[in-house]
């Protein structure tokens, strides 16, 4: 079972925190309760730990490396998808749970396209695609899409540096 982590990076408060929590989950979670009442002030309540398990994340593999999400798509836009990528970013700056993204076009099929967008975790890739940001670069990115794009939900088995 993955270990969890609890990070207030992700979390802006007027402690300006930066502890990262990570072990077992009932160890993160006593953990980051005693943290929160001691330095964020919170009240140690069953609504508070059910709120800081929600927020608790899975550890990233060695590589961090552990889901995939594959979209293949069809344009003749690139540069509007460029841009529409580039708005994405700066509005779910400290937001999104995306950690890297590969745009490829297609070498013998020009105009089809193939972005590799890696999470931690599905469950966070999950977080993401509920974001209203993702939607709407959703909505937008299917616009300038000659055919509806598909979708590939994949764990990572495997991944070397070679």
């Amino acid at each position: 079972m993955a270990r969890k982590i609890a990070d207030c990076r992700k979390y802006p408060s007027e402690a300006n925190c930066s502890l990262t929590i990570i072990g077992e989950e009932e160890e993160v979670l006593r953990s980051a309760t005693e943290h929160a009442v001691s330095v964020h002030q919170h009240e140690d309540t069953p609504g508070l730990r059910d709120q800081i398990r929600e927020l608790l994340v899975d550890e990233p593999a060695a590589d961090g490396m552990n889901f995939v999400q594959l979209i293949e798509f069809k344009t003749g836009k690139e540069a509007e998808l460029n841009k529409l990528i580039d708005d994405w970013e700066e509005a779910t700056g400290g937001k999104r749970t995306a950690k890297r993204a590969v745009l490829a076009r297609d070498h013998e099929y020009p105009g089809s396209y193939y972005e590799f967008v890696e999470f931690p975790s599905y469950d966070e890739a999950m977080r993401n695609s509920r974001l209203p940001e993702t939607d709407e670069i959703s909505r937008k990115m299917r616009a300038l899409c000659d055919e509806e794009p598909t979708f590939h939900n994949l764990d990572v088995v495997r991944a070397e540096s070679l």
